[in-house]
């Protein structure tokens, strides 16, 4: 796993401070690395001072950012990001990592319609863009496991011909 896909994970169920230390200085490699969810970006070399002042710039952030936003729930559904830890009416429910991370890019922007090609971008990576396949079966289970109804679904909403969005 590279370092982006390291960060796009991370940031599936964690919104902890990241801060790239790196020798790259593209342009290009950084845009990507902040884009995929890096708070900061500092390039080799650099004054341990700096280093020291942007931590606790980011700490000084996360200490201010609200700490009861790692459970979301929604019907008898329970997400808890932190622990990455799902129940449905308190049973624990087994998500793969990709349903998980999933369910966590939807019910991390509530209301707002994602589109499939940020969706599969984000979940699957860049090359996946074009295979809105994967998009519906994975949809499909994430209904199965956590919809009262699923062919009438509450949460998960489909929004034809554009995306899905999480309706809590």
């Amino acid at each position: 796993m590279d370092g982006v896909e390291l960060i796009r994970d991370l940031r599936s169920w964690s919104a902890i401070p990241i801060l790239i230390l790196s020798a790259r200085t593209t342009e290009n490699e950084k845009i990507v690395a902040l884009d995929a969810g890096a708070d900061d970006y500092l390039t080799k070399p650099f004054g341990v001072g700096e280093l020291l002042a942007r931590v606790r710039a980011l700490l000084r952030r996360q200490s201010k950012a609200s700490e009861g936003g790692s459970v979301v729930v929604f019907g008898d559904v329970q997400v808890d990001l932190a622990r990455r830890a799902v129940t449905r009416a308190g049973v624990p429910v087994h998500l793969t990592q990709i349903e998980y991370r999933l369910l966590a890019l939807l019910i991390t922007s509530p209301g707002k319609v994602l589109t499939h090609r940020t969706l599969l971008r984000e979940v699957w990576g860049p090359s996946f863009v074009e295979s809105s396949h994967y998009l519906r079966v994975y949809v499909g289970h994430l209904r199965q496991k956590l919809e009262t109804d699923p062919t009438q679904p509450q949460h998960i909403r489909t929004e034809t011909g554009v995306g899905y969005r999480f309706q809590p």
